[in-house]
Parts: C-alpha cells; structure tokens; sequence
C-alpha cells in the first residue's frame, strides 16, 4: 500500500505524508474476495477495516436469516477498530466481500496510539461521544422497543378478550341447552310420541328458518310476550324457557297451533321444549364458530404483523401489512376514530422487508391516532406512481406546527409529554424507508389535515443502509 493511493481520502484530509506513511506502516494491505469474510459480527473489533477499492456488504445475524444492514462501496468508508476506544468493542456486523478490491487493516492498538499521538483531544472526544451514544441510544431504543410491545399486547388481549369470553359464555350455555334438548327427549319417549308425530313435529321444525337479530328490540319483546301469553294458557309452566329461543327463531302464533295438534296433552311442553333447545343449540353453536373465526383471524394478523416463518426480503402487498398493522392497533381504533381505506387497484406487490415496514406504519398510525386525541377520521391509502408503490396516513388532527415537521425526523425529538415519546418513531421509520428500503418519507401538514407519505420502489436498487 503507498502514501499517494491514500492521499485522495477525504478521511484523511489534514494529514501530512508523514502521518499517512506511518499509518501505513501500521497497517496490512488484505486483497477483498467476492463472497470471503474479513471479519464477523459478534468477534471482538481488533482491527479497523479503511476501504481502498471495491465493495463490501455488511450484514447482521437477524433471527434465522443474514440480512444486508450496510454497505461500503466508497474509496475512504471504514468499519471496526472500535477497541481502539473502547476495551469491550466488538464488529456490529459480517464484513463479506462483493466486488474484488483491498482495504487497509490496521489494528485497533495501532488506531489508537496514532489518535493519541496525532490528536488526542480528539481521541477523547471519540471515546467519549462512542460511550455515550452507543449508552443513550441503546437505552431509548430498548425502552420504545418494550413500550410498543406493551401497548401492542395489552390491545391484544383485548382484542382476544371480547370473542373468547363470547366463546366461553356459548360453551357453557350449550352445555345447559344440550341438557335441556336429551332431557325433552326423554320425556317425549316416556310420552309415548309415535314416530308419526315426531317425523311430523320435525317437519314443523325444518319450516323455521332461524331469522337475524331484530333490528328493533320491540318487535322481538311483543313476539316474546305474544308467545308467552300463548304457552302461559296452554298450561306451560316457566314459559320464558320455550319464548325466547322460539321467539328468536321467528316462531309466530299460528305455528304454535299447528304443533298443538301433532303434541297432544302432556306432550306438547317437551316437544315444545326440544323445537326451542334445537334452535339454541344451533344458535349457541353459531355463536362459538364466529367468536373463535374472530380468534383465528387475530393471530393470523399477529402472525402477518410479525413476520414468524417468512423471509426478511419477500415479495409482499403493502395493503396486506398495513390491514394487520390496524387489527394490532384496534383497540385505538374505536368511540371517536373512523377508518377509511383507499387501496387503488392494481397496485403490484413490492420487494421489501415486510416486518420492518409494519413498524414503519405502527409508528405513523399511532402517531396519527394520537394526533386526534380520540375524534378524528384515520385515512390509509395506497397507489400507484410510476416503478413506486405510495402509501399515504392521514389524520384530522391539529397539525404540526412549521418548525415541529422540519425536526419531526430527527433522533431523539419528540413533542409528547414525559414518559409518552422516546423521539425514536419518525427516525426509526425514516430508517427502514430510505437507508433499507430505498424510498423516501415526507410529511405535508396543515391544521386538519396532516399526511405522512411513503414512496417505496418496487424493486429497491439495492438492500444495503
């Protein structure tokens, strides 16, 4: 390696030929292989990597997968050496090659000798200001991290709470309309009803076609009390048992007659009995199939919203993630708050990182909700400009403020109240949309009407940050 290959860096502006001679010195010259490790996340960073020429992905360990997180394609990017400040420090991620090149390696004892020499107020600085915002940094997003998940789980289970207690209350009351229809039974048996008037009492039954809930509870409460005026003077004791199924069946008074004549005497209560346990075990059973439908649907929105079992980089319909993303934020989404979808047809699916993106739109949609202070109308639309696909959240709420939009963006800024906001939601998504994605994130805010923009490309140029 010479001086004058180093000279044009603009890292290495300020330094004399003599201090990038003895920076060479220091340092090993290491030919980059397409596909060959130069180093590995996780191993201790005893070697700060100067690139010469080439190209390097680097890549993170992320669940089961390697995902490209960066990549060093410019003649003066750097990586590693981080020891040279910090005892402990180790490489963030894999260093692979994907272009032949070469880099300058030089240990991070060396790094650290030279700062020292050449500059040491700066090396002081470094190390602090490397403590410090790897501390602060970690520490924010640790907390954002668990805050989310807890308001994600809490609405959850509160989600889930409302179709398994329904589900619950089903089970049990079928245990008792399953009783009471053997019991009916059983009593028609002793009864001694021909099969004559069963086959007849069940064509009776068959031609009840059970009705949806009445929209107007006071038709229901006449039919009810219409039926049980009936049942009351056809000696039928606790006749509440027998109307209200009957009644929800949309049973009428004529009907009731013609059963009369198939059930003589003593008969007529259990068959009446059995005709009004049939149809609360059909609508008990109706109930139990929709609240756990509801269950199903919950978790597989959790598993659309987290990703489980799917690659990073997939193809995806951003419509998709953002439908999952509203069923995790639904308990936001209620009283005051209404929803409107504008999902353009024809809008193709899109290479990206789908769980990433469902944290961008996490961020923008509780943010908007949150905006609205609990009345307000939530717009989601997605559409189709050019080799983009756009997303757009929308809110009603006040509005930001000129100088708030222009830092909205900016790590650590927030205007939320203390113990409310980390700052780290805007940066975070603008993050995963330019640095991963490719795309761009803008915001367009006046009183009442406040717009997030996504543009995300279809096929992203390249999947480095």
């Amino acid at each position: 390696m010479r001086v004058d290959e180093l000279r044009p860096l603009s890292i290495f502006e300020g330094l004399s030929d003599d201090q990038l001679a003895e920076l060479v010195k220091g340092g090993t010259e290491v030919r980059v292989k397409p596909g060959v490790d130069l180093f590995r996340e996780g191993e201790r960073a005893d070697f700060w990597w100067l690139l010469v020429d080439g190209a390097i992905d680097l890549i993170r360990h992320v669940g089961r997968e390697d995902t490209v997180v960066a990549r060093m394609d410019v003649p003066g990017r750097w990586a590693g050496g981080f020891r040279a400040w910090d005892e402990h420090g180790v490489y963030l991620a894999t260093g692979r090659g994907v272009t032949a090149g070469r880099v300058l390696r030089v240990p991070a004892e060396v790094l650290h000798e030279l700062s020292n020499s050449w500059f040491p107020f700066g090396g002081h600085l470094i190390q602090g200001l490397y403590h410090t915002a790897r501390s602060v940094e970690s520490t924010a997003r640790q907390r954002e991290s668990l805050v989310t998940l807890g308001r994600l789980a809490a609405g959850l289970a509160h989600e889930i709470n409302n179709p398994a207690s329904a589900a619950t209350r089903a089970a049990d009351a079928l245990q008792t309309a399953c009783a009471a229809l053997l019991s009916s039974v059983g009593r028609l048996a002793r009864n001694e009803l021909s099969a004559e008037q069963f086959a007849a009492l069940d064509t009776l039954r068959r031609e009840i076609e059970p009705q949806p809930a009445d929209p107007d509870p006071l038709v229901r409460a006449d039919r009810e009390q219409a039926l049980s005026s009936w049942l009351t003077r056809h000696g039928i004791e606790h006749e509440w048992t027998i109307a209200l199924p009957l009644a929800a069946a949309g049973v009428d008074l004529n009907w009731c007659t013609r059963a009369a004549t198939v059930l003589e005497g003593s008969a007529l209560k259990p068959g009446l009995e059995w005709v009004a346990s049939t149809f609360s075990v059909a609508t008990l059973l109706g109930e139990v199939k929709e609240s756990t439908r509801r269950i199903s649907e919950l978790v597989a929105a959790v598993r659309s919203y987290s990703q489980m079992d799917r690659a990073s980089m997939q193809h995806i319909d951003v419509a998709d993630g953002l439908d999952s993303t509203l069923v995790m934020l639904g308990h936001k989404l209620r009283d005051g708050i209404a929803v409107v979808r504008e999902y353009s047809a024809g809008v193709p699916p899109i290479e990206a990182y789908a769980g990433e993106l469902n944290q961008v739109w996490t961020n923008l949609i509780d943010n908007a909700v949150d905006a609205m202070e609990g009345t307000g109308t939530l717009r989601v639309a997605t559409r189709l400009e050019g080799d983009n696909v756009v997303v757009e959240i929308g809110d009603t709420g006040p509005g930001m403020p000129p100088h708030v939009a222009d830092r909205a963006f900016e790590a650590f800024y927030t205007t939320k109240d203390v113990g409310k906001g980390t700052g780290l939601g805007l940066d975070i998504a603008r993050r995963i949309v330019v640095e991963r994605h490719g795309g761009t994130i803008t915001i367009d805010s006046r009183p009442g009407a406040t717009v997030l923009q996504v543009r995300l490309p279809i096929r992203p140029k390249s999947h480095s940050a």
